[in-house]
């Protein structure tokens, strides 16, 4: 749940993902929705069912706590965890994003909203840091200079992005597709939805006939479940459904997701209750 953006690899393990990368979606799972803090053997014992070892899990709580997301207290020769403020608050923007996406309706008014933003070749680094960041908040670009969105309401977070990395002269329209050429191809240059069909297919695949029985069985399907889902925010533009492919495999892997995370939940939560208590006893 961690607003860090995850790099793109189809078919990924969890167990070769980054330690911090997981160590957030633990927390953002099972220790947000509690006041209590937590011992670092359990997350160390948590991040060890996914292959992560325990020296990079240890490094993985130190950068959290010197990114200002966790605080340590002592007791005696053991350390407990516990979320700052704003490490509650980036997890649950993060948790809302996750769990939301896929699951609201896709209408659409028609329009489109356009950026017009030139970053000069010379300033490579800018030209890479804008476009991941647009990217990442669902714009394409049919063209070099123009980032495009069916959500208009986007414009903020562009407005944001482009402030912050202090982009040339941007401008801005709101308006509707005209008569020359075809949305069809609009969407096509500016968005590799193949690439993004093949990701859902791979989560399809990898979750549709997992049956978890107990325990930490099912605590660790949770917690996969939930760490290959938070990618989807990222690379899906959540296109109108009129913009789509026929069959979109978002539709599926969104129904797959929510089925699983509620059929799953019980028993994952019931199962880091009794780690947590192991702990305490």
């Amino acid at each position: 749940m961690s607003t860090t953006r995850p790099t793109v690899s189809r078919r990924r393990e969890v167990s070769h993902t980054s330690a911090r990368s997981l160590l957030m979606t633990v927390l953002g799972e099972y220790v947000l929705p509690r006041e209590s803090p937590v011992w670092t053997a359990t997350l160390v014992d948590a991040l060890a069912l996914f292959g992560i070892e325990e020296k990079s899990a240890r490094q993985a709580l130190a950068r959290a706590a010197g990114e200002g997301w966790l605080e340590s207290e002592r007791a005696g020769r053991r350390v407990r965890w516990s979320l700052t403020a704003p490490g509650r608050q980036l997890l649950t923007e993060g948790a809302r994003r996750i769990y939301d996406f896929g699951s609201a309706g896709r209408g659409w008014d028609d329009r489109w909203l356009v950026v017009l933003v030139s970053i000069p070749e010379s300033q490579r680094d800018l030209r890479h840091r804008l476009r991941t960041q647009l990217t990442w908040a669902g714009f394409g670009s049919p063209s070099p200079g123009v980032w495009v969105s069916p959500h208009v309401a986007r414009e903020a977070e562009a407005h944001t992005i482009l402030d912050q990395l202090g982009a040339g002269s941007p401008m801005s329209f709101i308006a509707s597709y005209g008569e020359i050429g075809e949305e069809e191809t609009l969407v096509a240059r500016s968005w590799n939805l193949r690439e993004v069909a093949d990701q859902y297919d791979a989560f399809i695949d990898q979750f549709d006939a997992l049956t978890p029985t107990a325990g930490e069985e099912v605590l660790s399907a949770q917690t996969r479940l939930v760490h290959e889902w938070r990618r989807f925010p990222f690379l899906d533009p959540q296109l109108p459904a009129r913009l789509l492919p026929p069959g979109w495999s978002g539709v599926k892997a969104a129904e797959l997701f929510h089925g699983k995370h509620a059929e799953w939940r019980a028993g994952a939560q019931e199962h880091w209750d009794s780690l947590t208590g192991n702990e305490n006893a």
